[in-house]
């Protein structure tokens, strides 16, 4: 965070830190599962709609989350979602009846998505935005690694509320930070003062950003991403242990290093394509690249060994693809409706990470595991076109000033 200044260095800290807690939230689910399940006395079945709750949670943010921006400003906005949470977490700590229990999850996913959105959209409008933002989902990743750790040992000695609590008292000092470090009230954006339009002011911030082509194409795009990332997450254990016959705990340590792959991606693909003057579209497109290639690996390739090392690979190139996307987001649209588009990015995401790992699911279990690797390619495949398309329809990348330091970069990395 070198190239930031003093007043943006704290911020942007704390938003990394409310990433790792998003991450450690999302780690931890798997984890308390059986606990749950035992405590409410439910099937698998039943105590997994607690994960669609979460999801129209999520999904509700997206289409809130840009006017919530527009009329209170990011830092009130940050204190609402994460209060949401925060609170979400304290009422899922008493133990609640179960249909209680999947309100409190809808609250939760909806604090979730505010905090996501807006954090997305602030680091958006900060110099440097591509690596910030890479940085940004990179420590999700760290807190999604950390998290199953956190949940197990805290299992060892309390019951699984305990664990929620924990979320909810980390997240407090968050909001007390960012009411700290942030103004109370931003400038409006650019658009606002220049006269942009993206239709008619009356038709509403979401209706109006909906009805943009790039940002419904980008919307598909991190759909079919999600969708990818979170089918071969979700099932390649499975995968590793049957088609490749890996024992579980190696399998466990290759899903583990695809985690940690994307992770990995994230952190340092971003700094070298700036190193190189690559463009965030460029970058992408050479990750895409990577994903095609991983996946084909996965499938064509014989042996377990193979398998893993590609498992690997798929999570280094997809790592920077999502924050990627949502950097270059104000080039989708005008700046008065950047928030509501990263918004709606969001939460359409979110349809897609449970859509196509449900339809990988079921694929399997009417012709077989050995399916999700091609279904992986088709999807890899299917990423490429609809970023080709979208990049045809961004507009140029700004640039930046003579000095050599960007004002706003988030087309150029």
């Amino acid at each position: 965070m070198s190239g930031l200044g003093r007043r943006l260095w704290a911020p942007v800290a704390l938003s990394y830190v409310t990433f790792i807690l998003v991450g450690l939230s999302s780690g931890v689910g798997g984890v308390l599962l059986p606990a749950q399940i035992d405590d409410y006395g439910l099937d698998k079945a039943t105590i997994g709609t607690q994960f669609f709750a979460f999801s129209a949670g999520f999904m509700l943010s997206g289409s809130t989350a840009g006017p919530l921006i527009n009329r209170l400003g990011i830092r009130a906005s940050l204190i609402l979602g994460g209060g949401t949470f925060a609170l979400a977490g304290l009422f899922t700590a008493v133990r609640p009846p179960f249909l209680a229990f999947l309100v409190g999850q809808i609250v939760a996913g909806y604090g979730t998505g505010i905090f996501e959105s807006v954090l997305n959209a602030y680091l958006t409008d900060l110099p440097g935005a591509t690596t910030l933002l890479n940085r940004l989902h990179a420590f999700f990743g760290v807190g999604a690694l950390l998290g199953p750790l956190l949940a197990t040992w805290i299992l060892t000695f309390l019951p699984w509320t305990a664990v929620w609590l924990v979320l909810a008292l980390v997240c407090l000092p968050l909001l007390i930070g960012f009411y700290l470090t942030l103004p109370a009230r931003e400038a409006p954006p650019p658009g606002e003062h220049t006269g942009e339009h993206a239709g008619p002011a009356t038709g509403g911030l979401l209706a109006t950003a909906s009805r943009q082509p790039a940002v419904l194409l980008g919307a598909v795009f991190l759909a079919v991403y999600v969708g990818l990332e979170i089918s071969v997450g979700n099932w390649g254990f499975s995968f590793l242990v049957d088609e490749h016959g890996q024992s579980d705990l190696l399998a466990g340590y290759t899903v583990s290093g695809y985690w940690l792959g994307l992770t990995l991606g994230r952190f340092l693909i971003s700094p070298i394509a700036t190193r190189l003057g690559l463009t965030a579209t460029g970058m992408t497109f050479i990750c895409l690249a990577g994903v095609t290639l991983s996946t084909m690996l996965a499938w064509l390739a014989p042996g377990a060994a193979v398998a893993t090392v590609s498992f690997v690979l798929l999570g280094f190139w997809l790592g920077p693809i999502f924050p990627t996307t949502m950097a270059v987001a104000p080039r989708l649209t005008v700046a008065r409706l950047v928030p509501t588009a990263i918004g709606l990015l969001n939460g359409v995401s979110v349809v897609g990470g449970a859509v196509f790992p449900w339809l990988a699911g079921a694929i399997a279990q009417g012709v077989g595991l050995w399916t999700l690797p091609p279904f992986a390619v088709v999807l890899a495949l299917l990423q490429l076109v609809v970023w080709w398309l979208l990049a045809g329809r961004m507009a140029p990348a700004p640039t930046p000033p003579v000095s050599g330091v960007p004002a706003r970069d988030q087309g150029a990395i």
